[in-house]
């Protein structure tokens, strides 16, 4: 029967992992590189890997363990098609379980308590529990969704600079500052957002909110755009006796001051991170073996 559990954030930009005992006490932490596996199965898997080994070593425990050990993966993509089954077939864990990251950052979050979340950090997703009852919304990717997440303000950015490049709408300080980073030649434009994964353009997401502050029409829009979504996914999860919004990820305190007043006076601090949801999961998967309430 194992003594230990490996609680996975499975991230767009990077990918955490942490040793974790029956209590959910972490004894060690390890982090690698993305794990995004709707655009990079393949590398995905070996970043989570690796961070599950880092985060052994880090423990002072054996990293082959990693192959002998219960693991909860939580990852965006999770809840395409089959690719959570591909991912749980794949690692090498023992009784291997993958979640989206919306149930990790749930987890996280509240505990096992009632509310909604929203996490923002390369990609997007909404979770939320009521009455012991979880469903969500978005966790789509960039292309298509994420609305609000760090690659989509980044793809949003670069389209703006594209459309004041051919004086479809006019310029503004940012549009001009993203040209210069491509020596003005819409092409190159082009050619990075072919070739580039969604934490390539989240990597444009701390200028716009900068760019924001100092009132720049272009990156004012794409913000605004940008809380908008959150305030209709939000709406599409409240219910009249919702306790409390908790929102989270490497974007969410940017989008604290841009928030509707009625959804501001919902939030409350997440009793923790998308990596402690996981570990908590992971923590119940050892309970679970051992015969302990889940």
């Amino acid at each position: 029967m194992a003594e230990f559990a490996i609680g996975i954030d499975g991230g767009g930009t990077s990918c955490r992992a942490a040793v974790t005992d029956r209590m959910g006490r972490v004894l060690g932490t390890g982090k690698a590189g993305a794990a995004n596996i709707l655009s990079d199965l393949e590398n995905s898997l070996i970043n989570i890997v690796a961070s599950a080994r880092q985060a052994l070593e880090d423990a002072a425990l054996d990293p082959e363990l990693a192959y002998k050990l219960p693991a909860v993966v939580g990852t965006a993509g999770a809840n395409v098609g089959d690719y959570g089954k591909r991912i749980e077939k794949a690692l090498p864990f023992a009784n291997g379980r993958v979640v989206t990251d919306a149930m990790i950052a749930l987890q996280g979050a509240l505990g096992d308590a009632d509310g909604i979340i929203g996490a923002f950090g390369t990609g997007s997703v909404y979770n939320a529990r009521r009455n012991g009852n979880i469903w969500g919304i978005g966790g789509w990717g960039f292309v298509v969704g994420d609305q609000a997440s760090g690659a989509r303000l980044g793809r949003d950015l670069l389209e703006r600079s594209l459309l004041a490049h051919d004086r479809v709408c006019p310029p503004s300080s940012l549009t001009e500052k993203i040209m210069a980073e491509f020596s003005g030649d819409p092409e190159r434009v082009v050619e990075f957002a072919h070739v580039s994964k969604p934490k390539d353009f989240a990597r444009y997401a701390p200028i716009v909110f900068e760019y924001a502050e100092r009132d720049d029409v272009i990156a004012v829009g794409i913000v605004k755009t940008a809380v908008n979504a959150i305030a209709e996914s939000l709406d599409a999860l409240l219910w009249p006796e919702c306790p409390s919004i908790c929102l989270l990820g490497g974007l969410s305190k940017a989008y604290y001051p841009w928030l509707d007043a009625r959804h501001k006076a919902l939030l409350t601090e997440p009793k923790g991170d998308v990596l402690r949801g996981a570990v908590e999961l992971a923590a119940k998967l050892l309970q679970n073996d051992a015969g302990g309430t889940p």
